[in-house]
């Protein structure tokens, strides 16, 4: 955010933040979330519309890095179709009106595109954040996983009706197969245990 406004306004919009939003928690790690909620209280045309959602994008970063390591308790190999597949608490499906990881300097759209931003966010094991941009399906699956409550081939097979595809059977497996990836890549821990 700091090179894209530029160094006039930059400085200039921390200092109002710093003037007139009260904190809700003094702790240094969360004023990010403080800066998110201050631009979303404000109603000010001088500010880029897309800057409320690059904050957010650029505060989740911070929060999956400091992340509490705890994880809940799971089966790291279990069958992803019969059993409930297990979200990992580091990994985060987000959806943006704004295609938030391609602003900067460079780029200040003045109008959103037509479809949303999706993006898989997620902190691999070496504490690494990764950001990478998913289809509405894959957007749709981490959702229906993350809800829980449902095996893994139930929740392909509430996509597939979603998506009006003809051939479940072969939605399913093709759906196995992404699952398999989701759990290799560390966007799924395996199951509920």
């Amino acid at each position: 955010i700091r090179k894209t406004l530029g160094d006039e306004a930059w400085p200039s919009l921390v200092r109002r933040f710093y003037a007139d939003h009260r904190s809700q928690t003094p702790l240094f790690p969360e004023i990010a979330r403080e800066f998110i909620r201050y631009l979303e209280s404000r109603d000010d045309d001088a500010l880029p519309s897309w800057l409320r959602e690059l904050a957010h994008y650029e505060w989740v970063e911070l929060a999956l890095q400091i992340a509490d390591d705890a994880l809940p308790p799971h089966v790291p190999e279990g069958d992803l179709l019969a059993g409930e597949p297990l979200v990992s608490p580091f990994a985060w499906a987000l959806a943006y009106q704004w295609p938030v990881h391609r602003i900067g300097p460079a780029f200040q759209p003045d109008a959103p595109p037509s479809e949303p931003t999706l993006l898989l966010v997620r902190r691999d094991a070496g504490h690494q954040v990764r950001f990478a941009a998913i289809s509405p399906l894959v957007y749709r699956l981490v959702e229906l996983l993350g809800e829980g409550g449902r095996r893994g081939g139930d929740a392909l097979r509430q996509l597939a009706v979603e998506a009006g595809v003809d051939d479940v059977p072969a939605f399913v497996e093709q759906g196995a197969a992404m699952l398999s990836r989701m759990r290799e890549e560390g966007t799924l821990l395996g199951t509920v245990a």
